[in-house]
């Protein structure tokens, strides 16, 4: 009789409806596939938005699938009415294109809501974003873009689809095809692949920073950033895309950073970096870190950071990572 008990409790445990086992991981394996579909979305997108062809191997590689699997993600969305096959190359159907765009859309605002509001490191921006972009319903992303003021862009400067599912032409060229002596203005950087990105968000570099090219050749680009003299592999500038300066537009070419002041020394704020976003640069803010405002370095601490800083006639502590994102001229 026991083990009839038992046997009828393991029986409930694994096969009740909607609670169970079975249930719980068959709705895992939805999820994935669920995941997949609007990942191979995405893909299907960027390859029309770049005007690049999609092909199924295209889609292995970039789900890190294997060409079976991605198959039959490409043979679901199909089933779907979401992409057509022609000449090998899989297209988005209208109904596709739209579905990919709420993705989009979710996802780019995810990114800005944690670089705004999170204060993740940004190398972290795109992965946490992939990984709750899913679960994410459209009413709440209506909700997180109220709140953050329905942006236009997201922390990399890719435009975020608007509800309706317009998305403004690609613009801008690459870093790569600036000319010698030319100023700029970066517009985007890509977020994949994230080695790429973590060493170009390393060197500085942000969506809304001024460069001038110096020169460049097969093998290198050499070009200055907020004054400071960066060098690229071509294949590495092809990651940022900018917008040339015309004359009548303000260029700055140097920037004098809070970190480079010596003890005692005076000076006026007179901005703070875009690259230092939301909870970080509204702390900045409340300390009394804004333009016009004086600053004297008193010391640094016994470990070198945090440094002692006087403000507004308070002492401030500020790390080396705050103090380079601080721009600053002699008092």
């Amino acid at each position: 009789m026991e083990i009839m008990v038992v046997l009828f409790v393991l029986v409930l445990l694994v096969a009740l409806p909607g609670r169970g086992l079975y249930w719980k991981m068959k709705k895992i394996t939805l999820q994935d596939r669920k995941d997949q579909v609007e990942d191979a979305l995405k893909h299907l997108y960027d390859c029309e938005y770049r005007k690049i062809d999609c092909t199924l191997m295209s889609v292995a590689g970039n789900l890190n699938l294997t060409t079976k699997s991605a198959a039959e993600i490409v043979d679901k969305l199909e089933e779907m009415g979401l992409l057509i096959l022609k000449d090998n190359i899989l297209l988005l159907t209208a109904e596709g294109r739209s579905y990919a765009l709420k993705v989009i859309r979710i996802h780019r605002l995810l990114e800005k809501y944690i670089a705004e509001e999170e204060g993740l490191e940004e190398r972290y921006w795109h992965a946490e974003a992939e990984n709750r972009e899913h679960t994410i319903t459209v009413k709440e992303a209506e909700e997180m873009a109220a709140k953050l003021g329905n942006p236009v862009f997201d922390p990399h400067g890719d435009p975020i689809p608007t509800a309706s599912g317009e998305i403004p032409a690609k613009s801008g060229r690459p870093l790569s095809q600036l000319g010698n002596g030319e100023y700029a203005q970066i517009t985007h950087i890509e977020d994949e692949p994230e080695a790429i990105y973590v060493q170009l968000a390393a060197m500085g570099l942000y969506p809304g920073k001024h460069v001038k090219m110096i020169e460049q050749d097969n093998r290198r680009i050499r070009f200055e950033a907020g004054g400071e003299e960066c060098i690229l592999a071509p294949v590495l500038a092809d990651n940022i895309t900018v917008a040339e300066l015309k004359p009548t537009e303000p260029v700055v070419q140097k920037y004098v950073t809070l970190d480079k002041m010596k003890r005692g020394e005076k000076a006026r704020v007179v901005g703070i970096s875009r690259a230092l976003r939301g909870q970080q640069r509204r702390r900045l803010m409340d300390l009394g870190v804004i333009p016009g405002t004086v600053i004297r370095y008193l010391m640094p601490s016994p470990g070198g950071e945090p440094v002692a800083y006087e403000i507004m006639g308070t002492k401030i502590a500020l790390r080396t990572q705050q103090s380079k994102q601080i721009f600053i001229e002699a008092e």
